[in-house]
């Protein structure tokens, strides 16, 4: 099977060429992999071309102006959604990554192992790790069914069944609520121990705590739903205040009635999901 790998990059000079290096040195090499420089003001450009020079039947880049406000999602993806124009169609599984990762050398080898073992599955990755102390612990941010938006890899017939990705936090929960309403599976692989460089959120600004908040209810979770899963978070962060913030994202994008990023019919579904996987937690 073929995969491709597509990275949204901005102001990335300090881990992007760790990041290419180590999907060069996959035991699997990808077919191609492409860097979208998103309005980068440093030294990531020049460390790209190195590697496009290094490496010109793999790696290649296109740039991108946008605002240098960093809100989580929506510049991510936009930058992600414009390289998809440039990318040949021949490939099986495609790759969105972050450009501040260190994948182990055989991690696309054993991700193509299960797309090959059960055609039901729509998404896989492994879990992400960052360095607290000298030692490489969990980030432990999601549950262990969900795959980090740092690293997704999709089946092509998958992603364009779910309608790519959305520019809006939460893409990266909705993507795989929209697997399930379709009937793909989602596998997360322990074994898969992905080097994360960056803490997550180090860019975002103030904004940007409402907009988990916004997130949930972009997803139809409701007020309850919303409410569980932000104090869930607030708590895993260390921060419980942050609930307050949440909360207060969720109702502001109630007052102005936000657009979902799924259908009414894809909104009961997700409600009836989360309803379900809470109750097995509490029973198990």
């Amino acid at each position: 099977m073929k995969y491709q790998i597509l990275i949204p990059a901005h102001n990335e000079e300090q881990f992007i060429g760790k990041t290419l290096e180590s999907l060069v040195n996959q035991t699997l090499p990808p077919k191609n992999i492409l860097v979208v420089n998103d309005t980068s003001t440093d030294g990531t450009q020049k460390i790209i071309d190195q590697f496009c020079f290094t490496y010109p039947d793999i790696i290649s880049s296109v740039t991108i102006q946008s605002e240098a406000i960093h809100l989580p999602g929506s510049k991510v993806i936009n930058a992600f959604n414009f390289g998809l124009q440039f990318i040949s169609n021949d490939y099986d599984v495609l790759v969105k990554a972050d450009a501040d990762l260190i994948f182990p050398p055989h991690y696309f080898e054993t991700i193509i192992q299960h797309f090959k073992a059960d055609d039901t599955i729509g998404m896989a990755g492994g879990f992400a790790y960052i360095e607290r102390n000298g030692t490489w612990i969990l980030e432990n941010l999601t549950d262990k069914d969900h795959i980090r938006g740092a690293f997704k890899a999709y089946r092509k017939n998958t992603f364009k069944e779910i309608g790519g990705l959305k520019p809006a936090m939460g893409w990266d929960t909705v993507d795989e609520l929209l697997c399930k309403y379709y009937n793909w599976k989602v596998v997360t692989n322990p074994n898969l121990q992905v080097k994360h460089l960056k803490p997550t959120g180090a860019n975002y600004n103030k904004a940007s705590r409402y907009k988990q908040g916004e997130a949930f209810y972009s997803l139809g979770y409701g007020f309850l739903i919303t409410a569980i899963a932000s104090l869930k978070l607030a708590l895993r962060k260390g921060k419980p205040l942050l609930f307050l913030d949440y909360m207060k994202g969720f109702w502001k994008a109630k007052k102005a009635k936000k657009e979902l990023l799924v259908t009414s019919d894809q909104a009961q579904f997700i409600r009836n999901y989360r309803w379900k996987k809470m109750k097995e937690k509490i029973f198990d």
